[in-house]
């Protein structure tokens, strides 16, 4: 992780688009000095007073040497390079290099095989694509219960829950918010009824008991996803008599006589080649019984068997007596020889026409075989509306969730394109008919017209009140106005989130993912411990408080010791690897080693045992951090104040552990 460069951060914005737009406005709130290049003077702005917030605006292209020279590229301690051309963006990153071989370089880009490449090659660099960014955050709002973030960690999966507490929860009344802190489970915020959420994390009392209306979110690792999976109906389910009757019922009310002829047309036209098999098949039967019966009648002498085979020999196109119909000995009447070619006609027809039929059968069903999707499923099933490259990590994020789902195109999708997933394709208005909205448990709209949204966003939910309504969006001004007039639905810009993890990406993190939580981003950073960062010989109470994170992986500098929701008492040494959960604001503060104060002190009163007392230097040493002489020393003068100031809960954590080893102690207001 970079230092801190002293004085105020220079960052350059190459390609001022949505995204670069949104980056900009991003990277402002950190106090820095943020210019922009772009290839001609933008005819609109999407980020409301955008000119004010740059620094520099110069138009050229920006993978010219001349162009980067100009706006003096030496300055800068990171380049975000987010034009909507790929190719643009490698070269400009090339061409950064060459001139500023420090740089931190943030590059919009999907190719993650090249990325790796580059990351090796050019160093110091970050890319990431937009509309993956967003996906987690759009599917787990659409999952429409209590989850709130899934973060894969190799083999382990964590999730983070958002648990309303009523009366019959097991914690009301029973526990303290502390109490649910364990090790596979972390208290990430608590709000009481008829408060806000909080917009950090610990910002909540550790000593207060969990009431009825209370919110508690937390972080919990899991083993599996059986809790997310729903089974999908794909199948009619058994209906009673009563069901069968209401549905006949209402089709019979449905029945519109008016458009009867038409929709016989229609039927007649989508079973052609069906009809036409069975008019064939039943002609040739008429014929048998016709032949067989005709020939027992001429030769009753014979049996129907015979007559039977003959008649078949015929329509396969007999030609056995050819040669003894030129024969003047030759008896068989006239009108048999003619009855006889007429049959040979009628079976060759007849085998044409089923040749041709078996022949249409078989190449369609090779060409419709790799189209074959699975039945919708009938309740419960999440529908997705809007299937550009947003909408497809989306559908591939809720499928890794076992989730059931359908999603709605206006365009056909080839064939290797999402293959497991039902698809309805058609007009987004139209196509909400076809899609079981009535059961739907959720639905999310992403497609690319912001009106589009909203009006199938109206209609889906008068159709259906109780699904849960995601709508993406593309402009922050237009989100908040739709997240007001629609309290019911969650609206999601998608520009914003991404710019997010862009911005966050300049101090040199490694962003994993991206998730939402209170109507806030929050971002999983990966961290390895340098000698420069400030990292280095702090308790893992310390960073997270201090800077208001949350850790949820340690592994030691030797990648022997890999911990989940590791302890608060780890101290951090180079090379140490960490990931955690921060917002973009603590990111920045970890950047400037900006620590929030300290302002706890813990006062000992006293200990009943002469063990009490040597047990109590050791867990002030493993809490606090300090040396064993100087726990030893207060602890040998008691009652005595702890001259090292705490963050509180670090400080309640170190009076819960005294009182379990018989030693009394308070906490007190630093310098009160």
């Amino acid at each position: 992780m970079e230092t801190f460069v002293n004085g105020v951060s220079h960052f350059l914005v190459c390609g001022l688009g949505s995204l670069g737009q949104y980056c900009v406005a991003a990277l402002k709130k950190f106090g820095g000095q943020v210019s922009g290049i772009d290839i001609s003077q933008p005819q609109s702005w999407e980020v409301k007073n955008l000119p004010d917030l740059l620094e520099n605006f110069f138009i050229g292209d920006c993978r010219q040497p001349h162009v980067l020279q100009e706006a003096q590229i030496q300055q800068y301690r990171a380049v975000l390079i987010v034009t909507n051309n790929e190719r643009i963006n490698i070269e400009t990153a090339f061409a950064v290099r060459l001139l500023n071989p420090h740089v931190r370089l943030v590059v919009r880009s999907a190719e993650q095989k090249l990325n790796q490449l580059l990351d090796e090659q050019l160093g110091n660099f970050a890319a990431f694509e937009m509309s993956d960014l967003p996906a987690p955050a759009l599917a787990i709002a659409a999952l429409s219960n209590e989850t709130q973030g899934l973060i894969t960690l190799g083999e382990q999966l964590l999730r983070i829950v958002q648990c309303p507490i009523d009366s019959a929860h097991r914690w009301c009344d029973r526990r303290l918010v502390q109490e649910l802190n364990n090790r596979n489970r972390r208290v990430l915020s608590y709000y009481p009824r008829a408060t806000a959420p909080p917009t950090q994390f610990h910002q909540w009392e550790p000593d207060a008991r969990i009431r009825a209306g209370d919110s508690v979110t937390y972080i919990e690792v899991t083993q599996n996803l059986d809790y997310l999976a729903q089974t999908p109906v794909v199948g009619k389910p058994k209906k009673t008599i009563k069901q069968i009757w209401q549905h006949l019922h209402q089709q019979l009310s449905d029945f519109d006589l008016r458009q009867f002829p038409s929709q016989l047309q229609q039927f007649v036209t989508r079973q052609q080649t069906k009809r036409a098999g069975i008019l064939v098949g039943i002609t040739v039967l008429m014929l048998i019984v016709f032949g067989t019966t005709v020939l027992k009648t001429a030769h009753p002498q014979e049996s129907w068997l015979k007559a039977l085979y003959v008649t078949g020999v015929m329509l396969l196109g007999s030609y056995d007596i050819v040669f003894g119909a030129l024969s003047s000995s030759d008896t068989t009447p006239i009108w048999m020889r003619f009855f006889n070619l007429s049959y040979m006609l009628a079976g060759t027809a007849s085998v044409a026409v089923l040749y041709a039929l078996l022949t249409e059968s078989l190449l369609a069903a090779k060409f419709e075989l790799p189209n074959k999707r699975p039945p919708l499923p009938q309740q419960d099933h999440v529908v997705l509306i809007g299937l550009a490259r947003v909408g497809r990590q989306v559908v591939r994020y809720l499928q890794e969730l076992k989730q059931p789902l359908v999603g709605v195109s206006n365009t056909a999708l080839e064939p290797n394109i999402l293959p497991e997933m039902p698809l309805i394709v058609g007009e987004f208005r139209d196509a909400l008919s076809d899609v079981n909205l009535t059961t739907a448990r959720s639905v999310m709209i992403a497609t690319d017209n912001e009106m589009a949204n909203l009006e199938i966003g109206l209609m889906v939910h008068a159709a259906n009140p109780d699904a849960t309504l995601v709508i993406q969006t593309f402009e922050p001004d237009f989100s908040n106005n739709l997240a007001r007039l629609l309290p019911y639905a969650k609206v999601l810009c998608s520009y914003s989130l991404a710019a997010e993890a862009f911005a966050a990406a300049v101090f040199g993190d490694h962003i994993l993912d991206l998730l939402q939580l209170h109507e806030r981003t929050v971002l999983v950073a990966e961290y390895e411990v340098q000698p420069e960062d400030g990292l280095q010989g702090l308790l893992l109470a310390e960073v997270a408080h201090g800077y208001g994170i949350v850790p949820i992986l340690y592994q030691d500098c030797t990648q022997t010791n890999r911990l989940l929701l590791p302890s608060d008492d780890i101290k951090l040494n180079v090379g140490d690897r960490l990931i955690v959960l921060a917002t973009v604001n603590s990111l920045h503060q970890i950047d400037r080693q900006e620590k929030l104060p300290r302002d706890w002190q813990v006062h000992i009163d006293a200990a009943a045992t002469k063990s009490a007392v040597f047990e109590g230097a050791r867990a002030i040493t493993r809490i606090v951090g300090c040396s064993m002489s100087t726990a030893t020393e207060v602890m040998n003068h008691l009652p005595a104040l702890l001259p090292i100031p705490l963050y509180k809960h670090q400080a309640l954590r170190l009076v819960r552990e005294l009182s379990k080893i018989q030693t009394q102690a308070h906490l007190v207001i630093r310098n009160s």
